[in-house]
C-alpha cells in the first residue's frame, strides 16, 4: 500500500507543522479554552522535575519503572501544556517557563526510559544509556517529535540558540539512528510487529516532516516509513481488529492514520488513494464497536476499561474516511471529556501535534457534537475471527467474548472469557494489568495474578491454568446470529496444558435481551474443576443464586459444592484508576458440566 506510492512523490516534500489558524483559535468553545489557559498556568507554577541517576537506575534495582517515567513524562507533559498555553495568550513567564523544559530535555543523558534501554528486541536492558549511540524507542521519537513541533509553532518566540540546540538534538537522537540504524519495530528484522511501528513511525515523521533536513534524506526517511507501514498492515487482520485491544488502538490504528496524514501533507496527492482502503475503514470501526457505555470499553488483554476519551484523531480519521457516525461520537465524546477531572499521569498530553490538531479542530468539534442526534438503535455486533474477539448487544445486555490464542501482543491468558455488562455498568469483568514493571515484559510476566486465567471469567482444572503460546488456542468456533440472539461456542481444552488432563472443554456463550447463559462442558481425568467469575458489585450468595449488588443475579445449575466468593483488595494505582478497592470472585466447583445464567 504505502511503498507502491512512493512513485508519486513530488519534488519536494512539504512541512507539516504550524500553528492552528487563528480563526480556529477564536472560534474555539469557551470551556476548551479555559481548560487550555488552565494547564499552561498549573505547568508554569509546578517546578520542573528532576531526573536522577538513582531513578533511572530503579529499573535494573528493582524493576520500578515509575521512578523514572513519572518525572521524565511530567516534563513533557509541562513542555506540551506551556505551548499550547502560549498559542492562545502571549505570556513572557510561560515562555520562559517553556524554554527552561526544552533545555532541561536537550540535556537528557537519553530519551529512552530504562525499560527500552537496549538495541534488539527482547534482549536485556543495560544498566546505564549510551549517549553515543542513542535507542530510539516510543518515548525518544515522542521526544524528538514533541521538540520539533514546539519550535515550529513557537517559532521567532524562540531564541536561535534553543532552535539550533532542539535541530541538533533531534536529528543525533532520533533522525540519524532511524535512517543507520535497525530496530525491530521497522519491520525489516522478521520479528513480529506492534503499536509500536505507526507510534514510533509517526513521530519520526513529524520530526522529519517539521525540522529543516536535505530532501535526500527526507525521501529516504518516507521510503523508510512507507516499507515500515506496510510491514505493520500486513500483520494486522483486514477485519480491523486491534489485537492488543481498544486502549492501544490509540497508538495502533490512530498513529497510522497519523502517518497517512502527515504524508498526505507533505506530499499532496501521492498518498490520498489509501483512505479509500477497506482495512482503514474497518480499523476505524473498531473503537465503536469496542465501545460500551460513557468511559467504558470492552477491555481484554493488558488495556483498562477506561481506554481513554475519543478526540480530535478519531474525528479527522473519521472525516477522512467519510465516516459521519464515528465523527458524531468522537466530537461529542471530546466535549463530554471537557468537564471530567483532567488526568496528570501516565504517557498523557506527550504528543504536541495531538494538541494542535484539537486546538485546530476544537470549534468544529463542538459545533458537530451540538447538532441534534437522531435516535441510534443498537450498536452493532462484530465478529472479529482474526483475533478472535466477538462483540454482541441484546436489550440492556453488552457481551464480548475472547477466542483467539494466548500469543497476541499485551496477552493474558484468557481465551475463552467473557465481559458482561448490563445497562452500561459491568456486571463480569476483567481487571486489566497493574502498573507496569520491569517483570511485566520478562520470561516471568505470567507470574503476575491478572495475567492469569483464574483471574478472568474462566475455570481451573486441579488448579492448572491456561498457559501463553499460539499452541493454547480456542478451535472449532461457532457463530449464530439473529436479531434476538447472539451465541458463540468454541472448544477450548487446547488452551490448557497437558497436566490439566481435559479430555474436551466445550464454552457456549449465548445472548439474549433476556441475559446471559454460559455453558461449560468438560470431559477429562482431572479430579476437581472450578468456574471463577469476577464483579466489581459485591455478590450475596444464597443457594445456587448469587446476587451482583443491585445488577441482577447469577444463577447456577451444576455446582457439585458451595458457591464461594473471595474478596480481593485492589491497591494498585493503575487497577485503582478503574476500579474499586475491593472486587470480588465467585468461585463454582463443578465436575462435568456447569452453566450460569445472568438475568
Amino acid at each position: 500500500m504505502f511503498e507502491e506510492c512512493l512513485s508519486r512523490l513530488p519534488d519536494e516534500l512539504r512541512p507539516v507543522c504550524a500553528a492552528p489558524p487563528p480563526a480556529a483559535l477564536q472560534k474555539m468553545p469557551e470551556e476548551a479554552r479555559r481548560l487550555y489557559l488552565d494547564r499552561a498556568q498549573r505547568a508554569a507554577d509546578t517546578p520542573l522535575p528532576q531526573l536522577l541517576a538513582s531513578q533511572w537506575l530503579a529499573f535494573t534495582r528493582e524493576g520500578d519503572r515509575s521512578s523514572f517515567e513519572a518525572p521524565y513524562l511530567a516534563r513533557r507533559r509541562r513542555l506540551n501544556d506551556l505551548v499550547c498555553g502560549l498559542l492562545l495568550r502571549d505570556d513572557p513567564r510561560w515562555l520562559d517557563e517553556a524554554v527552561d523544559t526544552m533545555w532541561a530535555v536537550c540535556e537528557e543523558s537519553a530519551w529512552q526510559v530504562p525499560a527500552h534501554n537496549a538495541y534488539q528486541r527482547d534482549a536485556a536492558q543495560r544498566a546505564w544509556p549510551d549517549p553515543s549511540r542513542p535507542v530510539v524507542d516510543l518515548f525518544a521519537a515522542e521526544t524528538g517529535a514533541l521538540l520539533a513541533c514546539a519550535a515550529a509553532v513557537l517559532g521567532g518566540k524562540l531564541p536561535g540558540e534553543v532552535q539550533s540546540r532542539i535541530r541538533a538534538e533531534v536529528s543525533r537522537r532520533v533522525l540519524t539512528p532511524y535512517l543507520t540504524d535497525t530496530f525491530w519495530w521497522m519491520g525489516e528484522s522478521g520479528t513480529h510487529l506492534n503499536n509500536w511501528t505507526p507510534w514510533c513511525t509517526q513521530n519520526v515523521l513529524l520530526c522529519a516532516f517539521t525540522l529543516p533536513m536535505e530532501e535526500a534524506a527526507l525521501r529516504a526517511a518516507t521510503g523508510r516509513a512507507a516499507r515500515s507501514l506496510d510491514a505493520f498492515l500486513d500483520e494486522y487482520g483486514e477485519d480491523g481488529c486491534c489485537a492488543e485491544g481498544a486502549q492501544y488502538y490509540g497508538h495502533a490504528a490512530l498513529c497510522l492514520f497519523g502517518c497517512l496524514e502527515l504524508l498526505c501533507r507533505a506530499a499532496p496527492g501521492a498518498f490520498d488513494a489509501l483512505w479509500s482502503q477497506p482495512k482503514l475503514r474497518n480499523m476505524a470501526a473498531y473503537i465503536q464497536n469496542m465501545h460500551v457505555a460513557g468511559r467504558y470499553y470492552f477491555n481484554f488483554a493488558d488495556c483498562s476499561p477506561f481506554a481513554g476519551r475519543r478526540g480530535a484523531r478519531d474525528y479527522l480519521f473519521a472525516l477522512r474516511l467519510g465516516d459521519g457516525a464515528l465523527a458524531s461520537f468522537a466530537a461529542r465524546d471530546w466535549l463530554e471529556s471537557l468537564g471530567e477531572p483532567q488526568r496528570e499521569d501516565g504517557a498523557v498530553r506527550i504528543n504536541l501535534w495531538h494538541q494542535l490538531i484539537e486546538l485546530a479542530s476544537a470549534a468544529d468539534m463542538a459545533a458537530l457534537a451540538a447538532r441534534p442526534q437522531p435516535e441510534t438503535a443498537r450498536g452493532p455486533d462484530a465478529v472479529y475471527d482474526s483475533c478472535g474477539v466477538y462483540i454482541a448487544r441484546r436489550g440492556a445486555w453488552s457481551l464480548a467474548v475472547k477466542g483467539g490464542a494466548n500469543d497476541d501482543s499485551h496477552n493474558h491468558n484468557d481465551v475463552g472469557s467473557v465481559i458482561l455488562y448490563r445497562d452500561g455498568r459491568p456486571f463480569l469483568i476483567d481487571l486489566g494489568v497493574e502498573t507496569y514493571s520491569r517483570k511485566t515484559f520478562s520470561p516471568q510476566r505470567y507470574e503476575i495474578w491478572t495475567m492469569q486465567s483464574s483471574w478472568h471469567n474462566l475455570p481451573a482444572f486441579d488448579g492448572v491454568m491456561q498457559r501463553d503460546g499460539a499452541q493454547y488456542r480456542a478451535r472449532d468456533v461457532h457463530v449464530e446470529r439473529t436479531d434476538a440472539s447472539f451465541r458463540v461456542g468454541m472448544e477450548l481444552s487446547a488452551a490448557w496444558p497437558r497436566e490439566a488432563r481435559l479430555g474436551g472443554f466445550r464454552r457456549t456463550v449465548a445472548l439474549t435481551e433476556h441475559g446471559l447463559r454460559l455453558e461449560d462442558r468438560c470431559a477429562g481425568d482431572y479430579r476437581r474443576a472450578e468456574l471463577y467469575l469476577l464483579t466489581c458489585e459485591k455478590p450475596n450468595v444464597a443457594d445456587s443464586r448469587v446476587a451482583v449488588g443491585t445488577l441482577g443475579e447469577l444463577r447456577v445449575e451444576g455446582a457439585s459444592g458451595p458457591v464461594r466468593v473471595d474478596t480481593v483488595p485492589i491497591a494498585d494505582a493503575r487497577l485503582r484508576a478503574a476500579w474499586p478497592a475491593e472486587i470480588y470472585r465467585i468461585a463454582i466447583p463443578f465436575a462435568r458440566r456447569v452453566s450460569v445464567d445472568a438475568i
